[in-house]
């Protein structure tokens, strides 16, 4: 049987959790996390109504927020169900 290295995937409370528990006084909160996954630098997974990141990305995010890999993608779609009205 083969390993396999499967990514931590985590709904954005959980990851917000995850971080609190490294770190009680973090400054770092779901609507930012959230805000990270809807503009495109961190890339998310939609499951159901749910949003999955990868926790151990969001963590090189922190550590490094200016890397190239880590730049907003204005192609991302909004999932926040607000339609423009016209």
């Amino acid at each position: 049987m083969q390993n396999i290295s499967l990514p931590r995937m985590r709904t954005i409370k959980e990851a917000a959790a995850e971080i609190r528990a490294v770190d009680e006084n973090t400054a770092v909160t779901e609507h930012h996390i959230r805000q990270l996954a809807l503009t495109g630098v961190l890339p998310r997974v939609q499951a159901g109504k749910k949003m999955l990141i990868n926790l151990d990305l969001l963590i090189e995010y922190l550590a490094n927020p200016d890397a190239n890999k880590f730049k907003a993608n204005t192609t991302a779609v909004s999932d926040t169900g607000i339609r423009k009205i016209v």
